[in-house]
Parts: structure tokens; sequence; C-alpha cells
């Protein structure tokens, strides 16, 4: 019997959303590097977009953007899936009142390694596909 490989098994789709350019590859090379793939999106409208039309398996997003701040994009898409992983990137610290319950995780742009992201980026996708057997 054949075990399934890492290869074999279905790449997760991380939709990336923020207003800044630069932020945004650098997020999409560093997530493609590790085998995801990615869905970007310049706006919160956009992101929102991008949800709703294709498979998302989770959400990084940054906090501060120009049409919407990240907890408002998080709310709307916790209201199309509540179980989705929401990973919120942020030069503020954060702010439990407003993403209690609502953001699975807060990093602070700047002060963590990038494989820090794709390490809790893993371990949420790894408890939320458990929850879902």
């Amino acid at each position: 019997m054949l075990l399934a490989t890492e290869s074999d098994q279905k790449t997760a789709t991380v939709l990336c959303i923020d207003d800044e350019q630069t932020a945004l590859q650098l997020r999409q090379n560093l997530l493609e590097s590790a085998g995801y793939k990615v869905l970007a999106a310049k706006s919160g409208v956009l992101g929102i977009k991008a949800f709703k039309s294709e498979p998302v398996h989770a959400v990084v997003l940054d906090y501060w953007m120009a049409d919407m701040n990240g907890m408002q994009v998080a709310r709307e898409i916790r209201k199309l899936n509540a179980g989705i992983p929401i990973i919120i990137l942020s030069a503020y610290g954060e702010l439990l009142d407003e993403s209690l319950g609502v953001a699975d995780l807060w990093i602070r742009k700047g002060e963590e390694d990038p494989q820090y992201l794709l390490a809790r980026l893993k371990e949420l996708l790894k408890a939320k596909s458990k929850l879902r057997r």
C-alpha cells in the first residue's frame, strides 16, 4: 500500500488582502514558495469579492487599508464562512476589543520572522481540518 505524500494532498488556497502592493507581493511570494495557492487582492472590497468567487482555506490580511480595515473585512468573511482561519497583520498591537472572536491570530508586522507566519498558518489549517473530521 502506498502512503499519500504531501504533494498528493490538495493544496490549500490562501487569500491575501493588502492595499500595499509591495507587501502583498512579498507575502504572495512567501506563501507560494511554501506550496500554497495564493489569491491576492489589493483592497478589502476586492478581497471579499475574491472570497466569494472561489474556495479559500485561509485568509491573511492587513489591518490598515484605505477602503476597509482588516477587522471589517474579517467580519464580512466570517459571515460568509464562520470556520475560515483568519490571520491579521498589523503595525499595531492586537486590538482585543475588535479582534476577539473574529481573528484567529494577530501578528505584529516586522516583529516576527516570515517563517512564523508560515508555521502559524500551517497550525491553523491543521486544526481546522481536524474539526471537519
